[in-house]
């Protein structure tokens, strides 16, 4: 039982220094950021820029954002219910917020799944259909990214491509990413035994070169893996209609974010340049960032904007639609799922205890 003790507390103490370095990198990457963005800035000219412009568009952008993360929410409650497990939808809109609050906070976005399934698991679902349905959330999220990005650099819209100019080389990096990150986990669906192999080659491969001491245990750890992704093959294969539902679903939900850069375009009172290319922009920005190493694609993202929005905005107006357009569609995100997420700790946790104390565990 001791030793059992200190191996938890071992992985707890290793999670608190994760979190500390994430949060820690985070705060050097937005300290970055705000140098970036506001060196050499007229601020008395900047706030009076923000002064002039119509709030309404803000707290309309800012419903936008709650829409936005309760859309998951939809969806992981509809996929559940597919598959005949049992969700109390004000849980799902937690696990949405979780999720996107550890998204925000850690490198590619990769910190927001694991969190997730940790309230789920208090929740008492399985895990194995736990991960494969964010696991197909995944795969449509970064689907309808992949779709964006191919239609305009394939057909290649005037309107949009003279935006873009400056800054192709990222729209094409963040589409290949894309792309062949899709591609990978449509392999692992589809063809898991084909993963697996490669998988496996690749850690022998590993292990042979650099002696590798836990080859055994990464090779356990890959076999019991692709286990998941056999299943979410087969739900896939029997399950068509619900995959093409949240696909749907989930273009409206990466409309909606990719919408509050046009309201807040409006806020400013401009109107040169219609919804839909500032809204397709928008989403190419997202494209772009959204494989980068970064909390929120924190720093590119700014620059990209301001590369971009710059003719369609002007030079004494860009700045004041970036900081509204970025603070609510990823501080405020931030901020409203942190403090959801710490709702959730006392909600979904005090239910799991008083579940335990009722059964007498």
């Amino acid at each position: 039982m001791t030793g059992l003790t200190e191996r938890c507390l071992g992985k707890s103490g290793m999670k608190s220094k994760k979190t500390i370095f994430n949060i820690l990198f985070l705060l050097l990457v937005f300290g970055l950021t705000m140098y970036y963005v506001f060196h050499g800035e007229d601020m008395e000219a900047l706030s009076e820029y923000l002064k002039q412009s119509n709030a309404w568009y803000w707290l309309a952008g800012t419903v936008l954002v709650v829409l936005f993360i309760l859309s998951e929410s939809v969806i992981i409650h509809y996929m559940m219910r597919s598959v005949g497990q049992p969700t109390i939808l004000t849980h799902c809109f937690l696990y949405s917020f979780v999720g996107f609050f550890f998204s925000a906070i850690t490198p590619s976005a990769t910190g927001g799944q694991p969190a997730q399934l940790y309230f789920m698991k208090k929740d008492k679902l399985s895990m194995s259909v736990s991960t494969l349905i964010l696991m197909i959330v995944t795969i449509t999220y970064k689907a309808v990214l992949v779709v964006i990005g191919l239609v305009v650099v394939i057909f290649r819209p005037k309107t949009i491509m003279k935006y873009l100019e400056p800054v192709l080389g990222w729209c094409y990096l963040g589409v290949a990413l894309n792309v062949f990150c899709v591609a990978f986990m449509m392999i692992l669906v589809f063809h898991p035994t084909l993963a697996e192999n490669i998988l496996l080659g690749l850690v022998r491969i590993f292990g042979k070169i650099t002696h590798f001491k836990k080859e055994k245990k990464l090779v356990l750890k890959i076999e019991s893996a692709m286990e998941r992704y056999r299943s979410v093959a087969d739900y896939l294969r029997k399950n068509k209609r619900v995959i093409v539902n949240v696909f749907l679903i989930t273009f409206v939900q990466r409309v909606m974010w990719f919408l509050i850069t046009y309201l807040i375009y409006l806020s400013f009172s401009l109107h040169g340049v219609d919804g839909f290319t500032i809204t397709t922009l928008q989403g190419m920005i997202s494209v772009s960032v959204d494989m980068l190493p970064l909390p929120g694609g924190m720093g590119i993202s700014e620059n990209l904007f301001l590369r971009i929005f710059r003719p369609i905005c002007g030079k004494e107006l860009v700045l004041p639609v970036m900081i509204v357009s970025r603070g609510i569609s990823y501080y405020t995100q931030l901020i409203i799922s942190a403090v959801m997420t710490g709702a959730a700790y006392f909600i979904i946790t005090d239910s799991a205890a008083s579940q335990r104390r009722w059964n007498g565990d």
